[in-house]
């Protein structure tokens, strides 16, 4: 056997051992992407935008892949991610429960993970970068309950329009509205709905039918931005505006003249370009062998019509990536 030959099986062994041991495939390319349930969401924009900035910063290329809320389509975009051999992942899953499956692909090709938002059941990982999701919905359902109380409306019912309640933090957000509710002597609950496509008009619809099925609504907690604008608009088609106090979740432009107008009672905003920016600082610092927390909280900003003015500097990028006049 000449030394060509035994060259070549040394190469093959060593090659064979880095796969079984879970290191990549491919080598790794000057890229990292994001898997984002789905770019029409406001809030998965912002975010998007944050990993990019830190991403440009450290001289790597960025691509945002959109799942259009399907599993199957985000463990597509997680395998095209890996067969290009990119450096990392930053990861906001479609929800808690499909987050698994793409974690076990990255660690078999040794890429790096960080999620944010959303969760995970189960899985390996660098970070979680988290709001508050609990607090937050507690905060902006304190904020509801005083504006209900405050014009004696505190026995008549109040509705929730929910993300999916197969996501950790929908769970967080329902249970920390219901809790400030329940402390506030709120009892009366008109139903509980859980989005599928986040659409304005699929929140228009689940509104309608709140209202018609409650005419002593007075309440409604929708649990994300671009469908609130939805809910108003039904409210407003039903002749019931100022009839029904929104509060929201997470925050959109078109939020600002709302709360300052009063038409939107609270939103309890997420700050998606911070979490972006966090997100991706983590897995850079996690590529140059730096130590990285497991779990990091972003604060979450309870936005109401009375402090809108004074928050408005502060959301303006952390929460509206600047997309905003």
């Amino acid at each position: 056997m000449n030394r060509r030959m035994i060259l070549g099986l040394v190469l093959a062994g060593a090659s064979a051992l880095g796969l079984a041991a879970g290191g990549p495939a491919l080598a790794q390319s000057k890229e990292v992407v994001y898997l984002t349930p789905g770019l029409d969401l406001p809030f998965w924009r912002y975010l998007a935008r944050g990993v990019e900035k830190v991403a440009e910063a450290e001289g790597y290329g960025f691509q945002a892949l959109d799942s259009h809320n399907d599993a199957q389509t985000q463990l597509q975009n997680a395998q095209d991610a890996i067969t290009r051999g990119v450096a990392g992942i930053v990861l906001s899953p479609t929800d808690s429960s499909t987050a698994p499956s793409v974690l076990q692909l990255a660690a078999k090709a040794g890429i790096p993970v960080v999620i944010a938002d959303i969760g995970t059941n189960s899985g390996e990982y660098v970070s979680f970068i988290i709001s508050d999701n609990y607090e937050g919905a507690h905060g902006t359902g304190e904020a509801l309950a005083a504006a209900l109380k405050e014009k004696g409306w505190e026995d008549g019912s109040v509705g929730i329009v929910a993300i999916s309640q197969a996501r950790l933090n929908g769970q967080a957000r329902t249970k920390g509205f219901r809790d400030a509710m329940a402390e506030a002597g709120i009892a009366s609950e008109a139903g509980l709905q859980q989005m599928q496509s986040y659409t304005a008009d699929e929140t228009f619809r689940f509104t309608q039918d709140m209202l018609t099925a409650n005419p002593g609504m007075r309440g409604l907690f929708v649990q994300t931005d671009q469908p609130a604008v939805g809910a108003l608009r039904a409210i407003r088609a039903a002749r019931r505006q100022g009839e029904v106090l929104v509060a929201a979740f997470d925050g959109i432009p078109e939020f600002v003249p709302l709360l300052q107008s009063g038409e939107l009672v609270a939103s309890g905003m997420q700050q998606p370009h911070l979490m972006g920016e966090t997100a991706g600082r983590a897995l850079f610092d996690h590529l140059a062998g730096k130590p990285v927390e497991k779990e990091i909280l972003v604060p979450i900003v309870v936005v109401t019509a009375g402090n809108i003015e004074e928050m408005l500097p502060t959301i303006r990028e952390s929460v509206f990536a600047n997309e905003m006049d």
